[in-house]
């Protein structure tokens, strides 16, 4: 009864957070602007930009009410918690 508990209390990721955290986990960082929109995943390797067009400033505020990412530190991104 305790894994059924703890999988309740998971949260719901939308379909746009999903495919964000992904590309963050594969070596993308996530950029947004000063004001936290526009993002761009920008892949680590390579310097390759996305954009991703359902990913918008409210998205990004959401992960970050929620904790799944953090501004990081002066102009260092977005980073996975």
């Amino acid at each position: 009864m305790a894994k059924k508990k703890a999988a309740n209390l998971l949260p719901k990721l939308t379909e746009t957070e999903q495919d964000l955290l992904s590309h963050i986990q594969h070596g993308y960082q996530l950029e947004t602007d000063s004001l936290g929109g526009n993002p761009v995943l920008r892949h680590l390797k390579d310097n390759e930009e996305m954009r991703p067009l359902s990913a918008n400033r409210n998205t990004i505020k959401a992960m970050e009410r929620r904790a799944l990412i953090r501004p990081g530190k002066g102009r260092d991104p977005l980073t996975i918690v």
